[in-house]
């Protein structure tokens, strides 16, 4: 595993910046949402990781914190960059309710082609919020079904949205809503198209 890098959100070019990296303080919380959104039991996450309950049972109460060995084995079991449970410093006093933007955590599927930032400061309330960047050419693969309510606003760029039979292009200023049906994306444009995702429960 190489050194972990941030995106620096704050700078308008296109470079990238390493900034120091640290625990996000609420792995556990975060890890707990995860399992809660896929509906998975505290032993069915532990058999994954070969661990005991009893210790998966502290780590989500955030009691004790993981090691890095078994932050990657979760990462890698719910689809995450590593650098998902961590974050560049931020001022703790603000942390519960604010997030700069050059603290961000990150989630990249160059695959996809979608580079995706947290907005939200933890997965530990109700619903998060995404800021989603998709690639000219970037497309989902396969159609997605998740039991959850999202709903989006795009902030630049075109996206072509398949909801179960019907196909929408939504652009700049308009929004959308999906409730647990199967969807895909992609973006046939030429430019990036940006959109500000909102998904109730979080599921990453």
């Amino acid at each position: 595993m190489g050194v972990l890098m941030l995106v620096d959100l704050r700078s308008k070019t296109k470079s990238r910046t390493a900034l120091p990296l640290r625990s996000t303080g609420a792995i556990g919380s975060d890890i707990r949402a995860l399992r809660r959104s896929r509906r998975w039991t505290l032993t069915h996450l532990a058999e994954q990781l070969d661990r005991s309950v009893g210790w998966l049972s502290q780590v989500e109460r955030n009691v004790s914190e993981p090691a890095l060995e078994d932050i990657r084995k979760i990462a890698a079991l719910f689809a995450l960059p590593v650098s998902f449970f961590f974050s560049a410093p931020a001022d703790d006093d603000e942390s519960t309710h604010i997030v700069r933007a050059g603290a961000r955590r990150l989630m990249r599927d160059d695959a996809k082609g979608l580079f995706e930032s947290l907005l939200s400061p933890d997965l530990g309330g109700a619903f998060e919020m995404v800021h989603s960047v998709f690639a000219p050419g970037a497309r989902c693969p396969a159609p997605v079904t998740r039991p959850t309510e999202e709903a989006g606003y795009v902030v630049a760029g075109c996206l072509t949205l398949l909801i179960g039979s019907a196909r929408y292009d939504v652009g700049v200023g308009d929004s959308f809503r999906i409730s647990g049906e199967a969807f895909q994306w992609r973006n046939d444009g030429d430019v990036e198209a940006v959109v500000i995702w909102v998904i109730a429960p979080p599921v990453y």
